[in-house]
């Protein structure tokens, strides 16, 4: 039965162990992205009760997220 060189033979399993390592790495950060984006869908969810809230007590306005300072959605100038 014929073989590949010892030397073929090394280079094509540390391509093929780079390639699964790679592949590895990729399934572990679309895990991380899957795991933000749910993280991030339940701040957009929280935001909105805050809103909400805010709303129900000052009505429709802006609030100045550097002072916390509120204008009514009509006093655009």
């Amino acid at each position: 039965m014929e073989k590949i060189t010892e030397e073929q033979l090394k280079n094509l399993q540390e391509v093929v162990g780079a390639i699964n390592n790679l592949q590895a790495q990729i399934g572990g950060i679309e895990l991380q992205k899957h795991q933000l984006l749910h993280q991030a869908s339940d701040l957009q969810v929280k935001l909105s009760g805050i809103k909400k809230e805010l709303e129900n007590e000052y009505g429709s306005v802006s609030v100045n997220l550097q002072d916390g300072t509120i204008s009514k959605e009509d006093d655009k100038d």
